[in-house]
């Protein structure tokens, strides 16, 4: 509770020295940013290192609301981190700032509070984002209020359209992350909040801030996000004791794509060393689904009753998949590839897929094996998945077919298979005898 009654929820994971203070977007209450595969991933990794502490600022998800979003909402924002920080016993942090829009609070707290925020990482920092006479970098006020009235309709109607065009575009066909993010935003902000909080951040100019933080600064910047790149450069050149790390891509978020180097440099920047490891591994299900003849049946049907057919069979395999608690990595062409933490789920989730496709009128087959998976950025590697494509290939139609390994670890949990004889898989040693599931 912060001194003047208000009630901040709040979540810390791992263990320091060092204390790690994470702000994200509004867009991402506490309760959510674990449920998000990239998020989730990223924190883990901080929190392999360090004591990550997390909180809802007033005004979104779990903690109290405001009444106004004024331009002294930064300064009870801060008096919430402060709050929070006492709660727990941390007496220094470092701030780290994961995308443009929390960074204003991230400043602040430097900027106010260097006995307690004795190093600033920040995404992509901006002081002030529209264009002003002496500020030619900023960004056209009529161009952003567009965005910002696009942002808020898109919470009302429940439309990803923006969120693909504006905030990620680079993840466009992924959309386990759009899902989770239309979620997570929908149940931190309402929207009259989140056009008032965006619209207090739209107006907000702390260039004088600049100069008085006195912090190590870490800044990480998309130099192919164009928009921003020289905001970005501006701030850098204001803070005295800071470096600027050029990262890949144009995402708005830091815990998206390939976060390897990323956690590196936070690593080093915080300790001094890097005992981050370059790839995680992970045992794993791995499923493959693919349609039996889609060119067949696209011609058959023609291209847009067929179109119509393949989004019913991908929103029927995501709605199994979420039954099972499968994670989706990609599409492949007519399928899926797909990974669970408990093969007897796989093997449930795969079998619901080829009877659901099969009421669709559409034949699939499956393959699943289980083995150690490399976890790479939003993909996945490893001679497991290998082994399980080739398992899937070799199925019949309306079949799943599963490695020896898979039954080995689901006996004596009631499932039926049947032999179906060793085989060779192409780049893979030895025979391997593969089973059909009897589902």
């Amino acid at each position: 509770m912060t001194e003047d009654g208000a009630h901040i929820a709040f979540q810390v994971l791992g263990e320091g020295p060092p204390d790690l203070l994470v702000i994200m977007s509004s867009a991402f209450p506490v309760e959510d940013q674990m449920e998000g595969r990239e998020c989730s991933r990223f924190l883990r990794r901080l929190a392999s290192f360090s004591r990550v502490i997390r909180l809802d600022r007033r005004g979104i998800g779990m903690s109290d609301p405001v009444q106004s979003f004024d331009e002294h909402v930064y300064e009870r924002w801060v008096d919430d981190a402060l709050a929070v920080l006492d709660t727990v016993g941390s007496t220094e942090v470092a701030a780290l700032a994961t995308d443009q829009a929390a960074c204003s609070p991230a400043l602040l707290l430097a900027a106010t509070h260097p006995d307690r925020a004795s190093r600033l990482v920040l995404h992509q920092p901006t002081a002030r984002l529209l264009q002003a006479p002496d500020y030619p970098l900023g960004i056209a006020e009529s161009e952003v209020r567009r965005v910002l009235d696009n942002y808020v309709e898109s919470l009302v109607s429940g439309s990803r359209v923006e969120t693909v065009a504006f905030h990620e575009p680079a993840l466009e066909g992924n959309e386990e992350f759009h899902e989770w993010f239309l979620r997570a935003r929908r149940r931190g902000l309402p929207p009259k909040t989140a056009k008032a909080i965006y619209t207090n951040w739209l107006y907000t100019d702390l260039r004088s801030v600049l100069t008085t933080i006195s912090v190590p600064t870490l800044i990480f910047t998309r130099p192919e996000a164009t928009e921003t790149y020289a905001m970005v450069g501006y701030v850098a050149e204001r803070i005295d004791d800071c470096r600027l790390v050029e990262l890949d891509g144009q995402y708005s978020f830091l815990f998206l794509e390939d976060i390897d180097p990323v956690v590196g440099e936070i690593e080093h920047f915080l300790t001094g060393t890097r005992g981050f490891r370059s790839t995680e591994r992970v045992l794993a299900t791995v499923l493959f689904t693919d349609i039996v003849d889609s060119t067949v049946q696209a011609t058959a049907l023609g291209d847009r009753a067929w179109g119509e057919r393949l989004e019913e069979h991908d929103a029927m395999v995501r709605t199994h998949l979420a039954r099972f608690r499968g994670r989706e990595i990609k599409t492949t062409g007519d399928g899926f590839l797909a990974i669970f933490d408990g093969p007897a789920r796989a093997v449930l989730c795969g079998s619901a897929i080829r009877d659901g496709a099969r009421r669709l009128g559409i034949e699939i087959r499956a393959g699943l094996h289980t083995g150690e998976i490399e976890l790479r950025g939003t993909d996945i590697a490893g001679i497991s998945v290998h082994i399980a494509q080739r398992v899937s290939a070799l199925a019949n139609p309306n079949e799943v077919l599963v490695s020896r390994t898979v039954t080995d670890l689901v006996a004596g949990s009631g499932l039926a298979f049947q032999p179906r004889g060793e085989h060779e898989l192409k780049g893979v040693p030895g025979t391997w005898m593969l089973f059909a599931v009897r589902v």
